[in-house]
């Protein structure tokens, strides 16, 4: 039982000290003209962001290009 107990904890320190993937940023967002962004999110080919005007622009991922505007209630 001992034994067992030291092999959890061990798997815990392993599993806890290495550091979590982070996905890539894009280096720059060009965002409309008087908006600026609040959130964030990154789905496989594409990030959205959400603006302060109320806004969720969908990106793609590899080009850049805004694919969807979304106006939120």
């Amino acid at each position: 039982m001992i034994v067992g107990l030291v092999i959890v904890i061990v798997l815990l320190v392993i599993r806890l000290s290495t550091p979590a993937a982070v996905p890539a940023l894009p280096d720059t967002i060009t965002l409309p003209e008087g908006a600026s962004a609040q959130a964030v999110t990154i789905g496989a080919d594409w990030y959205g962001v959400v603006t302060d005007d109320g806004r969720f622009l969908i990106f793609d991922r590899t080009s850049g290009a805004l694919r969807q505007s979304v106006t939120l209630d």
